[in-house]
């Protein structure tokens, strides 16, 4: 059974779970998930979870994510994002100068309210199946983070692309919408690539194609989601044994606290842990993923 992390630059007009789909043919296997959707209409980068390595998608889903993002100045739509129906047009007078002078206000902490063509679910239903009957409802603001956020050129007249870093829960069209607003004249989204995911870069991804032709090949070990942790080798066969068995035990190094990737004394990753005052306890095991 295959086993590992795919890291897949998602195509235009593809769900995210098209993709997942697609891969469950391929690799002729049920056990397949995402971390981070992405709409049809944005590109880049997709992690995606097989086999016994989808325990690992929770850990995958809470990162930072950074996005490549168009911005079209005069234009608010119902979706936020051109693919919607067009609610108003207006002239633009803001320059660049000024886009980028507005940018601060909507860096760091700050508040969203979540659009109404979003899977959000208000009442036992989500907020795309009352936004298609034509029904608003009232949503609460959502704290989010925006890291970094950039102009990175004007590719046209009312035109830009954004580069934004930012937490988990950030619709990059609402903040499209919001900046838009701010600047008077309305706004919304145009594209959308996500260039970075779960520590994962486009450098990182491949496409279906690739997947088609190379299979199992491509599956990156799990543990290479925790790369940013320091590893810690078992040299015991007893301290293997009391791992194995979802146990903690003593470290005797000198080392700091934290988490760690856990490894076996042939080598074999065996979970995420966290060392805190000498005693090592698993977080989340992943023996044969």
């Amino acid at each position: 059974m295959a086993n590992g992390i795919v890291i897949i630059d998602k195509p235009e007009c593809w769900t995210s779970m098209d993709v997942c789909a697609k891969l469950r043919g391929i690799l002729k296997t049920k056990k397949i998930g995402h971390a981070g959707t992405l709409d049809p209409m944005a590109t880049g980068v997709l992690p995606v979870f097989v086999g016994q390595a989808t325990r690992a998608v929770s850990f995958a889903e809470n990162g930072r994510k950074e996005y490549v993002a168009g911005l079209r100045l005069g234009l608010v739509t119902n979706t936020q994002d051109t693919s919607g129906e067009v609610l108003e047009q207006r002239a633009v007078t803001a320059t660049a100068d000024d886009l980028r002078a507005v940018l601060p206000r909507f860096t760091g902490p700050i508040e969203q309210i979540p659009p109404m063509f979003s899977a959000i679910k208000i009442g036992g239903k989500k907020l795309y199946e009352l936004a298609r009957k034509g029904q608003e409802v009232e949503r609460k603001s959502r704290a989010v983070t925006i890291y970094e956020l950039e102009v990175l050129e004007q590719t046209g007249e009312n035109e830009y692309l954004l580069r934004i870093l930012c937490s988990k829960g950030t619709y990059v069209r609402t903040l499209c919408h919001d900046i838009g607003a701010a600047l008077g004249c309305g706004g919304c989204m145009s594209s959308l690539r996500r260039t970075m995911a779960a520590g994962f870069t486009l450098a990182d991804a491949v496409t279906l194609d690739d997947v088609q032709s190379q299979g199992e090949a491509l599956l990156r070990d799990v543990d290479s989601l925790f790369a940013d942790c320091p590893t810690y080798h078992i040299r015991h066969a007893k301290v293997e044994s009391l791992c194995r068995n979802g146990n903690a035990f003593i470290v005797h190094d000198d080392l700091p606290d934290g988490a760690y990737r856990v490894y076996g004394m042939d080598g074999t990753f065996l979970c995420l842990s966290r060392l805190e005052g000498g005693t090592m306890t698993a977080v989340k095991n992943f023996f044969g993923a």
